[in-house]
């Protein structure tokens, strides 16, 4: 089995796995529109983290992982607590397409995903709005802005030639208020 990740999976898949690769999965955007109230925010300051929502022209980048044997029980049933009953997403199987230039046909890969459904669905909102929750929240695997910088991370030094302007944007913006955070503390303490 093939178990395509998007987000902190990219980084921090928490099971056992026999190979990985980088690559892509067409039709879909990669959205920091799902609530997270375990692992990167509270209930009371809901973090913000990654979903895929259709887009047919668009093509989002992650990581595979082939899990084989004994390996498929056990990340399944880590996946299932991760992802679907703390995080609420969803499965579904997707074409994996690698990076590598000889890699042939696409792979079938498992992916889960957070629909308008779910609870903790937050939707849409500007960079900035979501730059300004990533900032304020923190959760048991975390702090939510290293959720951001690493995904970012992941993007710029894997997959250089790929566009993700909703990330970029965010990541953007919370630089942009970071600063001013900064300086506001540091006031505070001067008086």
């Amino acid at each position: 089995v093939w178990i395509f990740g998007y987000g902190s999976l990219v980084w921090r898949p928490g099971f056992e796995f026999t190979s990985r690769k980088v690559g892509f999965i067409r039709g879909y955007s990669r959205r920091f529109w799902q609530g997270d109230t375990f692992h990167r925010g509270s209930e009371k300051m809901p973090g913000r983290v990654v979903t895929l929502m259709e887009d047919c022209g668009a093509c989002t980048w992650g990581v595979a992982y082939e899990v084989r044997g004994e390996q498929v029980a056990a990340s399944l049933q880590y996946l299932n607590v991760r992802e679907a009953v703390l995080g609420g997403y969803d499965t579904k199987f997707v074409e994996f397409y690698p990076q590598e230039k000889d890699a042939g046909e696409p792979i079938l890969a498992l992916v889960y995903i957070a629909t308008p459904q779910n609870p903790s669905y937050l939707g849409p909102a500007s960079e900035e709005d979501i730059a300004a929750q990533i900032i304020v929240s923190s959760g048991c695997a975390g702090h939510n802005i290293e959720y951001l910088l690493r995904l970012a991370d992941f993007m710029r030094y894997f997959c250089p030639q790929a566009e993700d302007k909703h990330l970029f944007s965010i990541e953007e913006a919370l630089t942009s208020i970071l600063p001013c955070l900064y300086y506001t503390e540091e006031s505070l303490e001067e008086t």
